[in-house]
């Protein structure tokens, strides 16, 4: 399967259009190596690498999905590799007041 693809359909992109940019960017690796072009395939068992704003998401894919789904249909078909927490001001955190509250 094409990566723009793949990655649409695993909701990691809003568009395929998206994830078209986002590939040719060239910031994606796919197991340990630059990804620069949408037509590049990738199959169960690869690593991907991925720019994501709160840092870098690393997904092994353990199926290949038929349809972009819902999302824990499209979160079944891969395994995250960094179980680490998103950081507070990547989740929208801000203080709002000189209080310092924290809002959600």
């Amino acid at each position: 399967m094409r990566i723009d693809k793949l990655l649409w359909f695993l909701r990691l992109v809003k568009t395929r259009g998206a994830a078209q940019e986002w590939v040719e960017a060239g910031h994606i690796r796919r197991n340990g190596t630059r990804i620069e072009r949408c037509s590049a395939s990738v199959a169960v068992g690869d690593v991907l690498v991925l720019p994501v704003p709160s840092g870098v998401r690393i997904i092994r894919l353990t199926a290949m999905p038929n349809r972009r789904g819902p999302a824990n249909e499209a979160q079944s078909c891969y395994e995250a590799l960094d179980e680490t927490a998103p950081s507070p001001l990547a989740a929208g955190k801000v203080c709002s007041s000189s209080k310092g509250d924290l809002q959600p």
